[in-house]
């Protein structure tokens, strides 16, 4: 008899078969969140089963995810719901949306190179009316890259209703416009989603450790608005805003190492192929004239 097969069995030789108690009340939450079978992209058809046998099931599942998580037992509380909680959008290499996984998953290095896993990504470069840009060191808690510079907000778009539209890539403004609130306390109506411009999109892929990573289609977002940021410290550890001049002064420690200064590796391949003359659009007024939406530039 399987492991999991002699857990159900056991258990159901110790409970009763009294009717279903008070905790099997449905729940409901409050986000609009689409019906999909979680972490499945496959489309089956199964015979329910009966209540106790559910319950007995779920119970035997529990225990088995207990196991598989043991080795995270020191990862931030925060973090490890979001891990969890967030069940990130699947793509393929042309961005057609192909499933959903949970961010834990999404971001094991061997679950990227076995399964190849690539997730939708977005990342907002904002400026003020002076045309800096608004950086971010995420925080000692994050999961990957923890404590690394990089550019306003970087997150996912979640595979929900609201960050699935496709239109207008109102999906993944919808997400920059949360996140920008989660992240940084910037108010949603000082964040219009109509303000972000969409630039490109780019595919890379980029080891964290030996267990974390990211592999992402990353749609790059810019935003020019003066704002009041509130970082929330279990994502943001600081904030800055540099000028050309010294976003150059700090590549350069980057470089060299100095101050223990690192750059995150997407935040870096936007600097390296894109940022200088997107930059000079900012100071022009004439973003949209930089926008190739078409393309997805595979960056290494």
């Amino acid at each position: 008899m399987s492991a999991p097969s002699a857990l159900i069995h056991a258990l159901s030789c110790a409970i009763a078969r009294p009717s279903a108690p008070s905790f099997f009340a449905p729940i409901y939450h409050h986000h609009a969140i689409l019906s999909f079978p979680l972490r499945s992209t496959a489309t089956t058809t199964t015979t329910p089963l009966p209540l106790r046998s559910r319950f007995l099931a779920s119970m035997a599942s529990k225990d088995v995810a207990a196991a598989t998580v043991v080795d995270d037992s020191g990862m931030d509380a925060v973090q490890r719901r979001l891990m969890f909680e967030d069940e990130c959008i699947l793509v393929d290499e042309q961005d057609r949306v192909v499933g959903h996984e949970s961010k834990y998953n999404c971001h094991l290095m061997e679950k990227i190179e076995a399964e190849n896993l690539l997730h939708r990504a977005f990342s907002v470069f904002l400026f003020n009316s002076k045309y800096e840009l608004l950086l971010q060191q995420r925080s000692e808690t994050k999961v990957t890259f923890p404590l690394v510079w990089t550019n306003t907000c970087c997150s996912h778009p979640l595979y929900r209703e609201s960050e699935l539209i496709d239109e207008n890539y109102l999906g993944v403004r919808n997400a920059a416009q949360r996140k920008l609130l989660d992240e940084l306390g910037i108010p949603p109506e000082d964040l219009p989603v109509d303000q972000f411009i969409p630039l490109g999109r780019m595919l890379y892929k980029a080891p964290s450790d030996g267990k974390w990573g990211e592999h992402e289609l990353d749609y790059l977002l810019f935003i020019v608005r003066d704002v009041n940021a509130h970082p929330n410290p279990d994502e943001v550890a600081d904030i800055k805003y540099v000028n050309r001049d010294q976003l150059k002064e700090l590549l350069r420690k980057a470089d060299a190492g100095e101050d223990g200064i690192k750059l995150s590796p997407w935040f870096r391949l936007v600097v390296d192929n894109f940022l200088p003359k997107w930059w000079d659009h900012v100071e022009k007024g004439t973003l949209e004239e930089a926008a190739d939406m078409k393309t997805i530039h595979k960056l290494t």
